[in-house]
């Protein structure tokens, strides 16, 4: 049975309303609740829209909690928007509702929060202008060619950090103004918004974050493996990088390591909150790398790296990126699946993205089969030779002495 699950945490961030900056919009949530990011996030990289939901029905007869409410809020929410309707009209949807909240946004739509307190609407002017305005209730409109954001924010019951989530909501709702102000990109400023929450309120539990024009998210990066249980803290060391051979290695494992074992440079510390900002920022020297077709441990993080360090040494070259990924099976640094041919790896440039598809070993076997240009029934006979040489030398060296003086008698005898 999975509990339910309920972001405290609830951002939108638009900086460039035309959608043509990649980096110009994005949408974040987190929580000192379990299950974060399984069940609150709708996130749709086609129709470039988020949907964060929240809030409970407690009215239940039987005293539980109720998410039907919640699931069809956001049902109608998404039909509204695949229609072509507005960000506000599909967060309206949960005034319909008993304590739900929606918050809707996209690069070209703005964005739109409905539900009850913790709520703020941020609105950057052309001329500088810096407008932060609380919600209690009703809807905050973001209009389509504005910069701006909405946010929500409250404190999750059991969080053992005094509830000080009024301060720090206003808080950083006004860094948000002031970094769209400066000129920041949206991806940046959902990095600064998750440190900033994450170590003041203690609402602090991934979640995640996505690019919504651009496609991009932390996927399962933060979020917990196992059902009922709180994501990874954002305000703690997520991983540390050897930033010259691009080589990495996660927590808890990366407290064995001061130094990388490629290279030997020194390695550095990267938060949760920075490798967030990183996952979902478009930029020259990055790439998010998604691998398909094998579920073996390890694949996923060591294919990152791979392609991570060929692309920063040959750029998006798809010849260049499936060698490197061969070396690697070749080495035993990744086991368990074929070597990849360049029409196994799908590159999409103007997002830093590349998809390698693998082809699982059977049988389970950790290394393909060697390709040698020799037939298996020649490597047979050869076998079965060898095993013929083997029995040969064992009976000469048994029988070494009564062989010696067999020879020597006929010798003498001669």
């Amino acid at each position: 049975m999975m509990n339910a699950a309920s972001a405290t945490l609830n951002c939108i961030i638009i900086t460039d309303p035309t959608g043509q900056d990649p980096n110009g919009a994005a949408a974040g949530s987190m929580s000192f609740d379990e299950n974060m990011f399984q069940s609150t996030f709708i996130f749709s990289p086609a129709d470039k829209f988020a949907i964060l939901s929240g809030g409970v029905d407690t009215t239940s007869t039987t005293g539980g909690i109720n998410d039907t409410p919640r699931l069809s809020a956001v049902i109608s929410s998404i039909n509204i928007l695949k229609a072509n309707g507005t960000a506000q009209a599909a967060a309206s949807v949960a005034n319909s509702y008993t304590g739900q909240r929606l918050v809707v946004g996209g690069p070209t739509i703005g964005a739109a929060l409905t539900g009850t307190s913790g709520n703020y609407l941020i609105v950057v002017a052309n001329d500088g202008t810096i407008t932060v305005t609380p919600y209690s209730g009703g809807t905050a409109v973001l209009p389509p060619g504005a910069k701006g954001a909405v946010m929500h924010l409250l404190h999750t019951p059991g969080n053992p950090q005094n509830d000080n989530t009024s301060a720090v909501g206003q808080a950083t709702a006004i860094m948000i103004g002031q970094e769209i102000r400066d000129g920041h990109s949206a991806t940046d400023i959902m990095g600064d918004v998750f440190k900033k929450v994450s170590i003041e309120s203690g609402e602090k539990y991934g979640g995640g974050a996505v690019n919504i024009g651009s496609g991009i998210s932390t996927a399962d990066m933060f979020t917990p493996s196992e059902l009922n249980q709180t994501g990874y803290p954002m305000d703690q060391p997520y991983v540390k990088v050897d930033n010259i051979s691009g080589w990495s290695v996660g927590y808890p494992t990366a407290d064995s390591y001061t130094t990388s074992p490629i290279d030997n440079n020194p390695l550095q510390v990267v938060y949760a909150y920075d490798a967030l900002r990183s996952a979902i920022t478009v930029q020259q020297t990055n790439v998010t790398v998604f691998s398909y077709g094998s579920d073996s441990p390890g694949i996923s993080a060591t294919t990152s790296q791979v392609v991570s360090y060929s692309v920063s040494k040959h750029g998006f070259d798809a010849n260049a990126i499936a060698n490197d990924i061969n070396s690697a099976i070749s080495s035993g640094l990744l086991i368990g699946v074929y070597p990849v041919e360049p029409s196994n790896i799908n590159i999409q440039t103007a997002t830093k993205q590349v998809g390698v598809y693998y082809t699982p070993l059977t049988g389970g076997r950790t290394a393909p089969p060697w390709n040698i240009p020799i037939s298996s029934s020649l490597l047979d006979t050869i076998g079965n030779l060898q095993t013929a040489i083997g029995l040969i030398i064992v009976v000469l060296v048994l029988f070494r002495s009564t062989l010696i003086s067999s020879f020597s008698r006929r010798r003498k005898k001669l």
